[in-house]
């Protein structure tokens, strides 16, 4: 009987109590809840990506390769395409710029013959774990070689008239110079060679439309003529040389290797001159010369106002701020239109920024070469967004050197030691903040 009344008291003791019940049943609904809150929560992991993701709810893929862009492929048609030019393809890439989706111009130097990729081989007579081509990168350097920059040498420093830095190729075998200047339409098809000036350029390194100019004509800035060109819309009239073409310098009538331009929307111009020179140049909109500031500096150089190797540049329509690409520096100075520092910040230290574009939202992108990243920073210098990855491959980027962004949003970019100019689609659905953003199109559409 003891040992039942012990059983049953060992039982009770096990009970809970009311309050126990109670906490009991409230865990128990705590569960339930759970059961089903955290699957919908679990399924909603992925929504932090589309914070960061190119396109909104995307699976799969991977933004580095494109960002917020498809590759247009088969853009633009092949040189060999040309009557004549059947064994020959595109040159280095210097510069493009999209007048509108159906023509977008680009200079290039000249033509290389057109080759195959090679099969791999092992390179045993040259050392262990040697082949060619690697796999991952462009056979051809297409800015080395025979027309890599006829009649001289291209890197800063390099002077176009040293005869040690002449071109010893057989022109028309191991190079054309011919077609340095085209335009493509929509489709990629040629529909206007510029033939007529091939001999007037020595090295074109850019080719622009002031976006402020209602006339549109066209420039071309030519770093081993030291000097900026200015023809017609349609290029039959050759208006206007700023600068003295085959002379070196650095005064109002001079350039030493000039390489990009900007402009103010009272088509203001500013020139970064250059490769060989350390200073940006102000004109006026007759072209008229106003100023100029800017030192030659030490490399790694920190002190504002000095350059080496003075590349991208664009201007701030509202500030009115000018930011130049410091390149051998790898670093970005800003100032104001009249040369008074206000900024500066680095870039990668593997970095070698090229091209700058601030488009009508006032964001700004860096294109770089070395890390073959599109990159986004607001005006202040703050890292927005990346994209872009190394490689021959269509979409890839092997020595990226300027870019372009047509009505239609749709960004082009060419390459000098790629050889190639490409056409990227905006992705349905795409963010519009990671979008390269359209020009300021103020005296035409």
């Amino acid at each position: 009987m003891r040992d039942v009344r012990c059983e049953m008291q060992e039982r009770s003791s096990h009970q809970p109590s009311g309050i126990g019940r109670l906490v009991l049943g409230i865990a128990a609904l705590a569960l339930a809840i759970l059961a089903v809150i955290v699957p919908v929560r679990l399924q909603g992991q992925a929504a932090p990506a589309t914070i960061f993701g190119a396109v909104s709810g995307q699976k799969g893929g991977l933004d580095v390769l494109a960002g917020p862009y498809e590759v247009v492929r088969d853009w633009p048609k092949p040189l060999s395409t040309l009557p004549g030019h059947e064994n020959w393809t595109w040159g280095a890439m210097q510069g493009v710029f999209a007048e509108s989706p159906n023509r977008v111009f680009i200079v290039q130097r000249g033509e290389l013959p057109r080759m195959a990729r090679p099969a791999v081989r092992a390179l045993p007579e040259i050392g262990p774990s040697l082949s060619f081509p690697v796999g991952q990168a462009p056979f051809r350097n297409a800015s080395q070689g025979p027309n890599s920059s006829p009649p001289g040498a291209g890197g800063p420093g390099a002077d176009p008239d040293d005869p040690a830095q002449a071109w010893r190729g057989r022109m028309g075998v191991d190079a054309r110079w011919e077609h340095l200047m085209l335009a493509f339409n929509a489709n990629g098809d040629i529909i206007e060679q510029w033939t007529q000036w091939d001999s007037l350029f020595k090295r074109p390194h850019a080719v622009y439309i002031n976006l402020y100019d209602a006339q549109k004509h066209v420039w071309v800035v030519d770093d081993h003529s030291h000097a900026i060109f200015k023809f017609t819309n349609d290029g039959k009239q050759f208006v206007q040389t700023i600068g003295t073409p085959g002379k070196a310098g650095a005064d109002g009538a001079h350039f030493n290797r000039p390489t990009f331009l900007t402009w103010l929307a009272d088509s203001t111009m500013f020139v970064a001159d250059g490769y060989n020179g350390t200073r940006v140049a102000k004109f006026d909109k007759d072209g008229k010369f106003l100023l100029a500031w800017g030192e030659r500096g030490t490399v790694p150089e920190s002190r504002p106002g000095f350059f080496n190797a003075v590349h991208g540049i664009a201007a701030d329509p509202v500030s009115r701020r000018v930011y130049v690409v410091d390149r051998s520096n790898r670093r970005m100075q800003v100032f104001d239109e009249n040369g008074r520092f206000l900024d500066q910040w680095p870039f990668s230290p593997s970095s070698n920024t090229q091209f700058l574009i601030i488009p009508a939202d006032r964001s700004l992108w860096a294109f770089e070469d070395t890390t073959a990243k599109v990159v986004k920073y607001d005006l202040e210098g703050h890292f927005q967004y990346a994209w872009g990855t190394l490689g021959d491959h269509p979409g890839g980027f092997f020595n990226m050197h300027g870019a372009s962004v047509d009505q239609e949003g749709n960004l082009y970019t060419v390459e000098v030691g790629g050889g190639r100019v490409q056409k990227f689609r905006p992705r349905p659905g795409a963010n519009p903040a990671l979008l390269v953003g359209k020009p300021v199109y103020a005296a035409w559409k």
